[in-house]
C-alpha cells in the first residue's frame, strides 16, 4: 500500500483536493480533525497539555482551542513541546486507520507534514499552494479571525518555496487553474 502525504499551508485548500480524493474513491486520513478529537479524548494528551499549560486548558471535556492556539502561537518553545507531545499519537492513529484500509494508495492530509519530519514516513508527498493573499481570505472567512491572526500561523510554517523543493507533485489551488485535472495528473504521475 502507497502512503502519500498531502500538504499545503493554511488556507492553501488541500482539504478541496482530499474531498476530491475521497471522490474518486480514495481513503483521505485528516490529520487536523483526528488531531482535534484526540485532543479531546486521549489520555497522554490532555495530561500532557494539562502540564504544559494548565487545568484551565481544558473546558469540561473539551480543550480550549482558541486558548491553546494563542499560547502556542506566542510562544514558539511551548508550540514545539505541544507538537511534540500531540503527532506521535496522531501519527499511532494514522498507522491504524491504514490497517484497516484496503485501497493500493491511502493519503494522509495535514499542514505540517515538512516543518514536523513526518514528510520522511511518507512514499510520496503531494503539496497544495495557493498565492498568499488568496489563503488569507479565504481563512479569515473560514475561521472568522483577523488578518494578523492568520498571517502569524502562516509565518509559523515554512513557505511554499521551501516545500516545492521536496514536494514530488504540487498542485496550484488559485480558483483559476481546474483542480480535477490537476489531481488526476499528480495520481498518474505517482500511481
Amino acid at each position: 500500500m502507497k502512503r502519500i502525504g498531502l500538504t499545503g499551508g493554511i488556507g492553501s485548500g488541500k482539504s478541496t483536493v482530499a474531498r476530491i480524493l475521497i471522490a474518486m474513491g480514495y481513503p483521505v486520513y485528516f490529520s487536523d480533525d483526528r488531531s482535534k478529537s484526540l485532543t479531546d479524548t486521549h489520555p497522554e494528551i490532555r495530561q500532557g497539555l494539562t502540564e504544559l499549560i494548565g487545568n484551565h486548558i481544558y473546558k469540561g471535556n473539551q480543550l480550549d482551542r482558541s486558548a491553546l492556539a494563542l499560547a502556542i502561537f506566542s510562544d514558539e518553545a511551548l508550540r514545539v513541546k505541544v507538537n511534540q507531545l500531540i503527532h506521535p499519537i496522531v501519527r499511532l492513529d494514522f498507522d491504524g486507520w491504514v490497517d484497516e484500509q484496503n485501497h493500493e494508495i491511502v493519503f494522509n492530509e495535514a499542514a505540517i507534514l515538512f516543518e514536523t519530519g513526518a514528510a520522511e514516513r511518507f512514499d510520496a508527498m503531494v503539496l497544495v499552494t495557493a498565492p498568499e493573499e488568496l489563503r488569507i481570505s479565504r481563512v479569515m472567512q473560514r475561521d472568522q479571525c483577523t488578518r494578523e491572526e492568520v498571517v502569524n500561523r502562516i509565518n509559523h510554517q515554512w513557505t511554499d518555496e521551501q516545500k516545492i523543493k521536496l514536494a514530488d507533485a504540487v498542485i496550484v489551488n488559485d480558483d483559476v487553474q481546474p483542480l480535477i485535472k490537476q489531481v488526476e495528473l499528480m495520481l498518474t504521475q505517482l500511481a
